[in-house]
């Protein structure tokens, strides 16, 4: 692993497995790199399975049973530090938007990361938690930065860019082979995985050395591996689709844009953590726009 440097990078989800499942290629990357990884988790998966348990042994004991395998498959992943917002799962939907936020909000301008990962507005396949877990991310970004939002002790944080996940087409089809069909109701409606058009991906990540770190990470939450242990099935070729690249949308980014498809998530940004094109902070550019 190379020396620890400036960059730091927080990818911020609603499950233990949405790291790893979602992003894990990525975050062994860059921590492999001396990137400082952070992982703020929304719940602690209360509501998931219980490995082949026909009946499960309860919210308290699923949530410590996962929250275990999240911090094994973070040591996998080499993240830096694993924080919980304390919300249940099934329910951050109902959370208190402003309280939702607040915690998230403190979070970033601890940790100061100048890259943010997180689900795009869909949630992936609709899950209400994915998409509530990006909607208060977002707004996150912006109480961080504002400097007449006071969080005690902390000082406000511009974050350099922010991404969601975005899997293609070729992605979704091989997971669901291994799935049939990922389909949910919400509502009386019925939702499915939503790809990301290859045009509207404007970040791809090859995590090709690392597709084996992130299966092995996967394969730590065992409680879930009674669905997951259908992926053992597929070939290699189909895991280096599954893990070996992982694709994004910049959803904003302070230091560069344009068409061109970008290989790294801190492109414009230098090993200090700072931005390459600009010679001023951009907490300075930030409060400028505030104040205006």
């Amino acid at each position: 692993m190379k020396a620890v440097n400036n960059k730091r990078l927080m990818c911020i989800v609603a499950h233990p497995d949405d790291e790893s499942l979602g992003m894990g290629g990525t975050l062994a990357k860059y921590a492999s790199e001396g990137v400082q990884t952070y992982l703020l988790m929304a719940t602690k998966g209360e509501r998931g399975r219980f490995g082949t348990a026909s009946v499960s042994p309860g919210m308290a004991v699923v949530g410590q049973a996962r929250a275990r395998e999240l911090e094994e498959a973070a040591s996998i992943l080499g993240i830096s530090e694993v924080s919980f917002l304390g919300y249940i799962d099934g329910v951050l939907d109902k959370a208190l938007p402003a309280e939702a936020i607040a915690r998230i909000s403190r979070n970033i301008r601890r940790v100061r990361p100048q890259v943010v990962l997180t689900f795009g507005p869909e949630g992936a396949y609709g899950h209400p938690d994915h998409i509530a877990i990006s909607q208060f991310t977002t707004a996150a970004i912006v109480q961080a930065a504002n400097p007449y939002h006071e969080t005690r002790g902390l000082q406000p944080h511009s974050v350099s860019k922010l991404y969601y996940m975005a899997w293609p087409p070729a992605k979704w089809d091989v997971f669901q082979s291994a799935f049939k069909e990922l389909v949910s109701k919400v509502d009386g409606v019925r939702r499915q995985a939503t790809p990301y058009p290859d045009w509207a991906i404007t970040t791809r990540i090859d995590t090709s050395a690392y597709w084996q770190t992130a299966w092995k990470a996967i394969r730590r939450h065992k409680t879930q591996m009674a669905i997951y242990g259908q992926l053992e099935q597929l070939s290699e070729a189909q895991h280096l689709t599954l893990w070996g690249s992982q694709e994004f949308y910049r959803a904003f980014s302070l230091v560069n844009g344009g068409r061109q498809t970008e290989s790294c998530l801190f492109e414009g940004i230098n090993e200090n953590g700072q931005s390459i094109d600009h010679e001023h902070d951009n907490q300075n550019t930030i409060r400028q726009v505030w104040e205006n």
